[in-house]
């Protein structure tokens, strides 16, 4: 019979679920030292946060099939180290989603009617009604950034309330926004037409304190910020400032910038904040779905059947996951790359095997493009399992042809996404076997391996313009590590791309727009 080692404390719920099909021994607290001398034991491992599942313990787990975190988060496992070794990782993505979602609008009807405040007077022997006076939510404006399945629920809910929803997600489509009865909007106009903010994004570069002053002072002041997403999102000295000064009326934080909170400001701010300690996933419902969700999963893939919810590759034999392992990547980053070209809100993307290639299994390097692409938006949130149904609810059309008559290198992969920014392509190939190559940019020919950091121009092939750009990125101290330009004809059009060995700096793309004979520039970060 196999063995699951549970490692953290799981709902028994979860429990009961492995215990048909293996032996479970629940093992809690264990040295790092002590997991990995056991670990060679077991054929699966479920854990929650606690337990860090290092390459060292992947490396000694010589039996292990899979593992299994009861949660979203998967920074606890070095997850690379388990795809090598053939290992499925599985998170439960969705088992938080409705307590994350009541959470968000329990804190803005709490914020709306000052129910902490009047509870605290109350327990106190006060008896101040006029004092907490509020406001409806009824016929309010809420701004919704972020419609995944956490927004789109309180979009859902709070429609039912009676209120009007304006949404911004720059990877939604307008026609998946109307099945929600949503109007997407600019993230300007929300802001300026809100009466409630409820934030559902990820902390990424983009979204860091995409709450700051600016955008506070563009609000009502009868606006009300609600954040159970992650901190960082709002600048909360600025919070702090808006508030104290009237510029907005109220906010209601489940996240910080640090947790747990520290000495901060905020506290001192009466009736007009609600904070509370990183509750959004803390519901006895949530703690079960999870334990559930993981546990049949990792029962499933013990059964021999596929995981649902892997964050690396499932369902692959390990002979068929060899063959394809460059051409998963190659695939994951032309998604990435021509998503970014395209621009945040992608309506299409064409993806064409050619060569060899046409001959192989389309469906995983259709899923691995999918996630590429989606990579910006989602971040961890996508996976090779859910990568199709995330495209197909932000309303992606998504084409997928063969051509076995192109012969120009044995095996190529063509991309195509029509987005915000008008529609790129990108042509890729793997050469000795395991080197990614870009071969083709919006039909020009190039020849050069991707990096992490990389910026591209649409210009008219003439003297000297290479030359002004390089200036131009120096005067900036920007290093470029390679160049090259790729035309089809002389003097006609080009396209240079430079990898640089850090990101831009804040106005530099806009400089070399300005460039004489530059048409175009974009910045990939890879």
């Amino acid at each position: 019979m196999p063995k699951v080692l549970v490692s953290d404390p799981i709902d028994q719920a979860g429990l009961d679920i492995l215990a048909q099909v293996a032996q479970v021994d629940v093992k809690t607290k264990l040295p790092p030292e002590e997991l990995v001398q056991i670990i060679s034991n077991y054929d699966a491992l479920m854990i929650r946060s606690g337990t860090k599942v290092t390459s060292e313990v992947i490396e000694a787990a010589s039996q292990l099939k899979i593992i299994g975190r009861a949660g979203v988060g998967v920074d606890n496992i070095d997850v690379a180290a388990a795809t090598r070794r053939g290992i499925v990782v599985v998170n439960s993505p969705e088992g938080n989603t409705i307590a994350a979602a009541e959470h968000a609008l329990a804190m803005m009807l709490s914020l709306s009617r000052n129910i902490p405040e009047a509870d605290k007077s109350v327990k106190e022997s006060a008896w101040n009604r006029k004092q907490f006076t509020g406001v409806e939510v009824y016929k309010k404006i809420l701004g919704v950034v972020g419609l995944g399945k956490i927004g789109s629920h309180v979009a859902t809910v709070a429609r039912s309330m009676g209120m009007t929803i304006l949404a911004y997600d720059p990877f939604i489509s307008k026609e998946r926004a109307a099945e929600l009865n949503c109007s997407l909007v600019d993230l300007d106009l929300l802001f300026q037409e809100a009466d409630y903010i409820t934030l559902h994004i990820p902390k990424t570069k983009e979204t860091a304190h995409l709450i700051n002053a600016e955008a506070l002072a563009k609000m009502k002041p009868t606006t009300r910020i609600i954040n159970c997403a992650r901190g960082g999102i709002i600048d909360e000295a600025a919070l702090y400032d808006a508030l104290k000064n009237g510029v907005i009326a109220g906010a209601a934080l489940d996240v910080y910038e640090a947790e747990p909170l520290g000495e901060s400001a905020l506290r001192e701010l009466g009736k007009s904040v609600v904070l509370t300690p990183h509750l959004g996933a803390s519901t006895t419902e949530a703690q079960i779905n999870v334990a559930v969700d993981v546990a049949e999963q990792i029962r499933d893939v013990l059964l021999g059947l596929p995981a649902r919810s892997a964050v690396n590759i499932p369902g692959l034999r390990p002979d068929v996951l060899e063959k394809l392992r460059p051409y998963l990547q190659l695939a994951e980053t032309l998604g990435n790359l021509v998503g970014q070209l395209a621009g945040g809100r992608v309506e299409q993307v064409q993806i064409r095997l050619q060569g060899e290639l046409a001959n192989q299994d389309s469906k995983p390097i259709v899923i691995a493009t999918l996630k590429g692409l989606l990579t910006n938006a989602l971040r961890e949130r996508v996976n090779y399992v859910n990568a199709s149904i995330e495209a197909k609810e932000r309303g992606i059309k998504v084409i997928e042809t063969r051509d076995a008559s192109i012969k120009d290198f044995t095996g190529s992969l063509y991309v195509s996404a029509q987005g915000s920014l008008g529609e790129h392509s990108v042509t890729g190939v793997i050469l000795g076997g395991s080197e990614v190559r870009i071969t083709d940019i919006n039909q020009f020919p190039i020849n050069v391996p991707p990096t992490k950091y990389m910026l591209f121009t649409l210009h008219r092939d003439m003297p000297g313009i290479i030359g002004k750009i390089g200036s131009l990125l120096g005067s900036f101290n920007v290093n470029i590590a390679s160049m090259q330009v790729g035309r089809q004809i002389v003097r006609g059009d080009a396209v240079m791309v430079l990898s640089i060995d850090d990101p831009l700096p804040d106005g530099i793309l806009e400089e070399i727009t300005k460039v004489p004979g530059i048409r175009d520039a974009y910045t990939v970060a890879l």
